[in-house]
C-alpha cells in the first residue's frame, strides 16, 4: 500500500479552501465548502485526488472540487477540472465511468 504525502491546505475565506501547488501540480486546488463539511472531506482520499487532478497535462486555472466532494475513481465525485483543447487531456474518472 502507498503512502500518500498530507496534502497542504490554506483557508481562503469561509467557503473556499486552497491546496496551494507543491510536488508535480500544474495548478492550485480549490474546495468549495466550509469547517463543518471539510471534516468530514478530510476523512478519505479525495484532497489528494484534488491535486492529483491539478497534475493532469493541459488543465487550466485551478483543480475545483464541490461542496459535496468525496472519493472517486481517480478524480473525486465533485471535482471539476478544464483542459486545453490542444495540450489537455480526456479523463474517463472526470466524465464518469458510468457515461457510455
Amino acid at each position: 500500500m502507498t503512502r500518500s504525502v498530507p496534502i497542504e491546505i490554506e483557508k481562503v475565506d469561509d467557503q473556499r479552501f486552497r491546496i496551494p501547488r507543491q510536488g508535480r501540480m500544474n495548478v492550485p486546488g480549490l474546495v468549495f465548502a466550509d469547517e463543518a463539511l471539510m471534516q468530514g472531506i478530510r476523512q478519505d482520499q479525495a484532497l489528494q485526488q484534488v491535486a492529483n487532478v491539478a497534475c493532469l497535462p493541459g488543465i487550466v486555472r485551478v483543480s475545483l472540487a464541490m461542496p459535496d466532494i468525496h472519493w472517486g475513481y481517480g478524480f473525486p465525485i465533485g471535482g471539476v477540472a478544464a483542459f486545453d483543447l490542444d495540450d489537455g487531456v480526456i479523463s474517463p474518472g472526470g466524465v464518469g465511468y458510468d457515461i457510455n
